[in-house]
């Protein structure tokens, strides 16, 4: 970038500079030949570029006398600039007389200029041209400008010179004044994130050596329970799950190798445990994922893309969200009625807790909602529409794993059409493999529902699809009563259906 014409605006030809202020004198003999009289005493210099200064011309009828006062000052209102013949030069003494005595050349006839120094004529008192004061303006505020800053300056080495008197104390507070023991209050996300971050962990997932070592990833997981067990994600340990590795690696850096205990693909969590868990572990305590308020603030920890210890923050932006997402892989996909939060997530969150304003898990970082793909785990960012597990489910899910390594769903004995979406979720006209879409003597039987009904409520909870009755399904247990509303030839019907259950994931 140019600095040329930078600020104010270049005229186009120059400006003729400002001439010294014309001091009193003794006004001369009117005489076309007679030039002025010599300038008394000059006042103070006038701030900004001052030109060449112009000898003041003497006659020999008059010699200048500095003792005699003068018959008459002035005027004020006489102009001081625009007489130069070029910028930066006054005319000599000579072509003063000259240009006086034969009433041409500079300065300019009367009565549209007077001559250098006579006094103005007695009916010419019109106000001057704005560009004729402009130079006595400029030279006003360059002065004040000037003054200011003596002042300023003046004021700067007085304190200066005071602080040296003060034996150069100051007012500067250095780190090593800062208070010893600061602590944050509880319920700040940086008390909450340091109460955490010693009970969440990296996870590192390698395949078996028959589906190649390069393969496989990292995620997140936390501290369960004093006994090293460890919840995550089902897709963050697949690719190790047969055959392969799992590395887990605390925040202080010290790493320890993991084992799956138990594996829930339509769910996405499982369980792993340290080979050699040390003691004191920390578990993260685990809060009531139904008492979720839309609103209520998040906190995600995880490994965004490799990046341990990432601490993200947002809201609970809605709940009861129906999601079904896959790893991409082309396994089963899972599903669950989620918490939606803004909190960032990306890959490598995965199986890190959804935290409370408390520091309490109320949820498992599960899935991502990003532009150009469905819901997954791909390698797109976050848009802010992350999606975390209940606690509540996970809760049970993990203890179930747990104690017999197996998942346990519950169901309704009924097949659904899965890719219809919108008037609510239509059980099939058969099952797979040609096999009838109601299990006889299931749950669905006995209350009665037959194929082609139209499930559209579940509970208090409208159903549009066959993933949304899912996903309302696996957030009950098996044994429990629930109310299904649905609709066959137009009309619409209730009945109570007590949930059965599937042992594992085939």
């Amino acid at each position: 970038m140019s600095t040329e014409n930078e600020g104010t605006e270049v005229p186009a030809t120059p400006p003729t500079p400002s001439a010294p202020p014309t001091p009193p004198s003794t006004p001369a003999p009117e005489s076309t030949t007679s030039a002025p009289t010599h300038p008394g005493p000059t006042p103070g210099p006038t701030p900004g570029p001052t030109p060449e200064p112009t000898p003041a011309p003497t006659t020999a009828q008059t010699p200048p006398s500095p003792a005699s006062p003068p018959q008459a000052p002035a005027s004020v209102d006489a102009p001081t600039v625009a007489h130069a013949s070029a910028p930066g030069h006054a005319p000599a003494p000579e072509q003063v007389g000259a240009a006086a005595a034969s009433g041409a050349g500079w300065p300019p006839p009367p009565p549209a200029v007077p001559a250098w120094g006579a006094p103005p004529p007695p009916a010419a008192h019109a106000p001057a041209a704005p560009r004729r004061r402009t130079g006595g303006l400029v030279a006003a505020v360059l002065a004040a400008a000037l003054v200011a800053g003596g002042i300023g300056g003046g004021i700067g080495y007085w304190a200066a010179q005071r602080g040296d008197d003060d034996g150069g104390s100051s007012t500067t507070v250095s780190s090593s004044e800062a208070p010893a023991a600061f602590k944050r209050d509880p319920g700040t996300v940086a008390a909450v994130a340091a109460q955490a971050l010693p009970s969440v962990v990296t996870i590192q997932a390698k395949s078996g050596a028959s589906q190649g070592e390069s393969e496989g990833g990292t995620g997140t997981g936390f501290v369960y329970d004093q006994e090293g067990h460890i919840v995550t994600n089902n897709h963050v340990v697949a690719s190790a799950a047969d055959g392969g590795t799992l590395s887990v690696t605390f925040p202080d850096g010290k790493s320890y190798d993991a084992e799956v205990v138990g594996r829930a693909e339509g769910y996405d969590v499982a369980v792993l445990k340290l080979t050699n868990a040390p003691k004191g572990l920390k578990p993260l305590p685990l809060g009531n994922s139904d008492k979720v308020a839309v609103g209520d603030s998040t906190i995600a920890i995880g490994a965004p893309f490799g990046l341990s210890n990432t601490v993200t923050t947002g809201i609970i932006s809605a709940k009861n969200r129906p999601v079904a997402s896959g790893d991409g892989s082309g396994g089963s996909n899972s599903y669950m009625s989620a918490l939606q939060t803004d909190a960032s997530i990306n890959p490598g969150n995965s199986g890190g807790p959804l935290l409370d304003a408390s520091g309490a898990v109320i949820g498992i970082n599960s899935a991502i909602q990003s532009t150009g793909s469905g819901f997954g785990q791909t390698q797109a960012g976050s848009i802010g529409l992350g999606f975390a597990i209940p606690v509540n489910q996970a809760k049970n899910v993990a203890q179930q794993l747990i104690k017999t390594g197996k998942p346990v769903y519950p169901v309704i004995g009924a097949t659904v059409n899965m890719n219809e979406k919108g008037e609510g979720a239509t059980i099939a006209s058969q099952g797979s493999g040609g096999t009838s879409s109601v299990t006889a003597n299931g749950p669905a039987a006995k209350a009665g529902l037959k194929a082609g009904d139209v499930i559209t409520g579940f509970d208090d909870h409208p159903i549009d699809s066959g993933p949304t009755l899912i996903s309302e399904i696996w957030t009950h247990k098996p044994g429990d009563s629930v109310k299904i509303t649905y609709e066959r030839d137009g009309k619409t019907a209730t009945a109570t259906v007590t949930l059965g259950e599937r042992t594992g994931d085939n």
